[in-house]
């Protein structure tokens, strides 16, 4: 008899951590039967997070185990295959994957996907998908997961609701407007970053202009937070490059606050720093000054754009719910919003859709266009993923290389 498998879709209030304890503590619900009291294990990044960190703060390696590598510094790829072997060697009658596929790039994810058809023989899988997209070909059981209750579908035709989109409302005015003289923002020539002997990426070129709105993709490893790096002032090795940022030849007087200021970003770690009791007001307003929180008494006009954006996002009648109350895709829309509030002169937005299901990327897909088209801002997106409805002007696309990856424009 072969083994039995599932795919269950999660959306982000679906409580699956909840779900995911009652399954590894052998009651699960009745339609799941089959894993009662059955040892099981779990595969996620979650997991893969908790053993960077032990290994951090006390120096124990445990995935990485004989190596002289740090895990931190393994590919999102690499990680997850030693988090694999790991729980293999713990021999469980099942597995509960995680959204496997998040953070990894394409032939990453062919390669996970390989390995995960070959122990589905086996072992049988849970496999938890926010992205229809993304289930396992032998997969033929499927069930969702609404707000902790599971139930059985048919298949994954399954209804998430009317695919909304971002209101008509135009994107709010900053309070300032920026006056900038130069014919680009950014401009890289023939940058190469070593680190070691090992080449990061070589020879890249790339040009930045006013309003433009870019993607830059890339497989695991390829380079492109390097790149980030670079324009953000984090990154040392800008220093002897033929690196043009925001008006100054990089070396010639600039700051890194002179960047910070006219730069708007936002990756989904930064939300983890919001852990107080912020309003959604308060949340957009402290995007004006850059803070963790906000620490000043609002004008009538910072409480009007922040009513303005709310606005756009339809949820003007929640300025004063907690931010710690949304969902997973309402936080991301409101970080984005925060992130835009003062129409930065370039705006970098790092994998603002991992970890989304299907509805809410789209959503935060459908804003970055609406924030593109109807602002001056430049716009970097970043993504493993061919987003389906993202419209950018031009994508950077690095190819990995032995001697540094190279960057496309296309």
């Amino acid at each position: 008899m072969g083994k039995e498998h599932w795919a269950i879709f999660v959306t982000n209030s679906s409580k699956v951590a909840d779900f995911t304890e009652k399954l590894l503590k052998g009651n699960p619900p009745e339609e799941l039967r089959h894993f009662r009291r059955k040892r099981g294990v779990l595969f996620s990044q979650k997991m893969v997070d908790v053993f960077i960190e032990e290994e951090s703060k006390h120096d124990i390696k445990i995935l990485n185990q004989g190596s002289g590598q740090l895990l931190k510094t393994y590919s999102s790829g690499e990680r997850k295959k030693a988090l694999l072997t790991y729980l293999l060697d713990q021999n469980p009658e099942f597995m509960i994957l995680d959204n496997p596929f998040d953070n990894l790039d394409q032939n990453s994810q062919q390669a996970l996907s390989v390995l995960l058809v070959d122990l589905s023989r086996n072992l049988s899988l849970i496999q938890l998908i926010s992205r229809k997209g993304d289930v396992l070909p032998f997969i033929s059981q499927y069930g969702q997961l609404n707000n902790g209750k599971f139930e059985v579908v048919g298949d994954l035709n399954i209804d998430q609701g009317s695919a909304d989109e971002i209101s008509k409302y135009d994107i709010p005015q900053p309070l300032e407007s920026w006056t900038y003289p130069h014919e680009f923002l950014v401009r890289m020539r023939k940058v190469t970053v070593s680190y070691g002997d090992k080449k990061i990426v070589a020879d890249i070129d790339w040009e930045i202009r006013p309003g433009e709105f870019w993607q830059l993709a890339g497989p695991n490893g390829s380079g492109k937070t390097t790149l980030l790096s670079l324009i953000t002032g984090d990154n040392p090795k800008a220093y002897g490059q033929d690196l043009f940022l925001f008006g100054y030849q990089k070396g010639q007087g600039e700051s890194v606050w002179d960047i910070k200021e006219v730069l708007g970003y936002f990756t989904p770690a930064i939300t983890d720093r919001f852990r107080g009791y912020h309003s959604l007001e308060h949340m957009l307003i402290s995007g004006l000054f850059d803070s963790i929180g906000l620490y000043v008494q609002p004008s009538k006009r910072q409480k009007q754009l922040a009513l303005e954006w709310l606005r756009l996002l339809g949820m003007d009648h929640r300025a004063q719910d907690l931010f710690a109350s949304l969902s997973t895709g309402e936080k991301r829309l409101i970080m984005c919003a925060r992130a835009m509030i003062k129409h930065p002169l370039l705006l970098i937005l790092d994998e603002p859709t991992a970890g989304l299901d299907d509805k809410s990327a789209a959503l935060v897909v459908d804003l970055v266009n609406k924030m593109a088209k109807n602002s001056m801002s430049a716009i970097v997106f970043v993504s493993h993923r061919k987003e389906s409805g993202l419209n950018p002007d031009h994508t950077l696309e690095l190819i990995t290389n032995t001697q540094g990856s190279r960057g496309i424009v296309i």
